[in-house]
């Protein structure tokens, strides 16, 4: 099996299972999403800031500001700061939202692919057609599970 699906399935169990544990840690402690945002953000921080010590050695310094901008806005400021602070409050303003139905709506690849077909660097083809359309009958599926 390849590194990068290795990896992916690894993300994936790892939101899956962190998102359990934050959804019972915000309701036990009674935290509001933006303190448990800070919280995880605080200590992700510290692990991945000692972690990439070695990997800045390879950062291009070429690289222009809009890379650099790229990087902060898509990942800090959409992904990192608005993408988090609506998972942790979905996780927190109801029991009715399992943290299963959280993390499908959350981490769905369709805006990505959405994105990618955007932008252009994603073509459809029956088989991204397809995965759409498996992906959001999957989402409808799971929130079927939790009316009933």
């Amino acid at each position: 099996m390849p590194l990068y699906i290795i990896y992916a399935v690894l993300a994936g169990v790892a939101w899956g299972v962190g998102g359990y544990f934050e959804k019972a840690g915000l309701k036990a402690i009674g935290l509001p999403p933006i303190t448990g945002i800070a919280l995880r953000t605080a200590i992700a921080l510290v692990i991945l800031g000692l972690l990439s010590i070695p990997a800045w050695q390879a950062v291009n310094k070429s690289a222009g500001i809009k890379a650099w901008l790229m990087i902060i806005i898509g990942g800090g400021v959409i992904a990192g700061s608005l993408g988090m602070w609506s998972f942790y409050s979905s996780l927190s303003l109801t029991d009715n939202l399992g943290v299963t139905l959280a993390v499908a709506f959350a981490f769905s690849p369709i805006a990505g692919t959405v994105t990618g077909l955007i932008k252009g660097n994603q073509q459809m083809d029956l088989k991204t057609g397809l995965g759409m359309i498996f992906i959001i009958s999957g989402i409808i599926l799971i929130q079927l599970s939790h009316k009933g």
